[in-house]
């Protein structure tokens, strides 16, 4: 039986959720049709203490989404280029998010592809087929098979739109690593993955983990 997360799931310590989304099915709902796929990459960012987080410079009308309730969408647009979606962790006034890298796909592949080809000849690249385990493989891949985009901004999860759910999928080991892509703060192991998955977007070293349960 599918079961939506609640906000519960959310309002915990922004590592604790990172892992424990690890296996979690991410939903989208469009008048395109329905994507989902299994959450196998993330990586936490957590408070204004913390020089990648967005919360470092303190509360400004871009990150307003991190210091709300836990529980909804923070989207931003990175470098011009792609939309990354992340999961609001922690109690309101606690800013700090979980980055959603990588997905396996499950539902929508054919709609995912149809996007990501898209996306592909508007920037001039080779219209080669794309692999199913790569149609979200890196954090740019996965709002543009999910069709997600600033429209999806501080949408609640626990909505009917953009959701995350439970259906039982198990993760057998998981690798925590530094954080990639960014400059700043890159020595926290705060970056955990499926150790298995063929999805993931990238693996430097890192500590591989039977996942907690």
């Amino acid at each position: 039986m599918n079961a939506k997360l609640p906000r519960a799931f959310y309002a915990r310590p922004t590592l604790e959720v990172a892992e424990a989304l690890l296996g979690k099915v991410l939903v989208h709902r469009t008048r395109t049709g329905l994507t989902s796929g299994i959450i196998v990459e993330v990586e936490a960012y957590i408070g204004e203490s913390d020089p990648a987080c967005h919360a470092a410079p303190g509360p400004t009308t871009r990150n307003a989404p991190l210091y709300g309730p836990p529980g909804h969408a923070y989207v931003y647009l990175n470098y011009g280029v792609h939309y990354l979606v992340n999961v609001v962790t922690e109690p309101k006034g606690s800013p700090a998010a979980v980055l959603i890298r990588a997905l396996e796909p499950l539902e929508g592949l054919a709609i995912m592809r149809k996007r990501r080809t898209r996306e592909r000849t508007a920037r001039h690249q080779r219209r080669t087929r794309i692999l199913d385990h790569e149609l979200c493989k890196g954090p740019g891949n996965v709002t543009h098979a999910m069709g997600i985009s600033l429209r999806e901004n501080s949408l609640d999860l626990l909505g009917g739109e953009l959701y995350i759910e439970d259906r039982g999928y198990a993760i057998d080991a998981v690798t925590w690593s530094p954080r990639i892509g960014i400059t700043k703060a890159t020595e926290r192991h705060w970056r955990c993955f499926a150790s298995a998955s063929r999805s993931v977007s990238g693996r430097p070293p890192g500590i591989t983990t039977t996942q907690r349960r």
